[in-house]
């Protein structure tokens, strides 16, 4: 029953091999790196037998190339590169371990590990070094690109008031300024004459795009503005409640629309 649980993992190079570390790396200045280990791992229930082959079997030695692992056991395999020149570096060669199963001839499982001979291990962490600076500067430099493409809009979101407010602005102080309907002694023409209402809209509006400070300083040019037209600075008795009324509703009227601004 063992036999046929297994079988369906013993498939020709279809079982999983475990080792490490897949990758060597050999420094010609450092002798303690041209001596290497790789650990075979065999987690199976099974016994596995193994080999080791090469592309360039010259330049190294494999000390127990063949063997066999014991289930739920390890076995290391030393490597050593026994043939280090300049004209070797960078020049990546390969491994390849294959195991079986003891009873059997046919590989169920290969794994391939890469070596590399490189002349310093200084010269490989210098390069890692710059090649991280590198990155980073590429990234600081495309963060400040997309900065530099978003500055212009905001100046131009930001920049100020556009010029239809500006010149609703100047029409309502306009507006405001003109004199009040039923002043006689003024010097401009009866129908550039606005009635209260039409004052009481257009520092309203002045209030609304220009903010409350504004259209009350608005509501003070008018007062100052009809108290002048009236020739005195002392109010009749028939147009004190008309000012009065003014000032009240265009008081009122800025201060509700500053609580809804604020709110």
């Amino acid at each position: 029953m063992q036999q046929q649980k297994r079988q369906p993992e013993l498939v020709e190079g279809n079982l999983p091999v475990f080792v490490f570390p897949t990758e060597l790396i050999f420094y010609a200045d450092d002798q303690s790196t041209h001596k290497q280990v790789l650990t075979l791992y065999n987690p199976y229930e099974f016994a596995l037998k193994f080999k080791v082959l090469c592309t360039t079997p010259n330049k190294y030695a494999v000390v127990d190339a063949t063997g066999a692992v014991k289930p739920q056991c390890c076995v290391d395999i030393v490597i050593r590169h026994r043939d280090v020149r300049a004209s070797y570096y960078g020049v990546i060669d390969k491994f390849r371990l294959q195991v079986s199963e003891q009873s059997q001839r046919k590989a169920l499982g290969k794994k391939e590990i890469i070596a590399t001979l490189l002349p310093s291990a200084k010269e490989q962490q210098q390069q890692k070094e710059e090649e991280e600076k590198r990155i980073k500067e590429h990234l600081a430099e495309s963060v400040f690109f997309e900065q530099t493409l978003c500055q212009p809009e905001n100046r131009t979101a930001s920049s100020g008031p556009s010029l239809l407010t500006v010149f609703l602005g100047i029409v309502c102080i306009a507006a405001l300024m003109l004199p009040t309907l039923g002043e006689m002694e003024s010097l401009v023409p009866l129908y550039l004459h606005l009635s209260v209402n039409q004052k009481l809209v257009a520092a309203y509006v002045l209030g609304k795009y220009l903010g409350f400070c504004r259209c009350f300083l608005a509501t003070s040019v008018i007062w100052e503005t009809s108290v002048c037209a009236s020739g005195s600075r002392k109010l009749d008795g028939d147009k004190a409640p008309r000012y009065i009324l003014f000032y009240i509703s265009t008081y009122i009227l800025t201060c509700s629309h500053s609580d809804i601004r604020v709110n």
